[in-house]
């Protein structure tokens, strides 16, 4: 389902396949509000995150302002790699746009027991709407403390409403 573009809403560009199910996992969670949020396909490269951000979505967040952005990247290990994609963001668009992932690649995340793609997206959505740390605490996830502090405040009362 789309979001309605003239309401408050969020769309999610994941790196690969496996940032795709995560963000879809998310989507499993009963509380959020419909047509808040959308995950759009997959870039096929973190580069390719950040080009398909300033060629496809710069513009249609000006169009509509009400519109956030997730940018769901493998860091790789290189956590200097948040940085470079948060100074090819606008400065006009800084407050609409979030990156986020895991700290070397989604596949690590199963690997550490946490479950299924799909089943770790929900409990990240669990945390998101309570201000839990259970998986967002993992230390595979932790260096996102920044972003998601901004998204709990920004991002959350669109999902989850007040």
């Amino acid at each position: 389902m789309s979001v309605n573009r003239y309401l408050p809403h969020v769309l999610v560009l994941p790196e690969d396949d496996a940032d795709r199910q995560l963000a879809n996992g998310f989507l499993l969670n009963q509380d959020l509000l419909p047509r808040t949020i959308q995950v759009l396909e997959e870039a096929g490269g973190w580069n390719e995150v950040v080009k398909r951000f300033l060629t496809d979505h710069v513009a249609e967040m000006a169009r509509y302002p009400k519109r956030s952005m997730i940018l769901v990247i493998d860091f790789d290990g290189d956590l200097g790699r948040l940085n470079h994609v948060k100074n090819s963001i606008p400065d006009q668009l800084t407050d609409r746009v979030y990156v986020i992932g895991a700290l070397n690649e989604p596949e690590d995340l199963r690997r550490a027991a946490l479950g299924s793609y799909e089943n770790i997206g929900l409990a990240l959505a669990k945390d998101c709407r309570t201000g839990t740390n259970t998986v967002w605490g993992h230390a595979l996830l932790r260096h996102n403390a920044g972003e998601l502090d901004r998204l709990r405040q920004n991002v959350r009362p669109i999902l989850f409403g007040p």
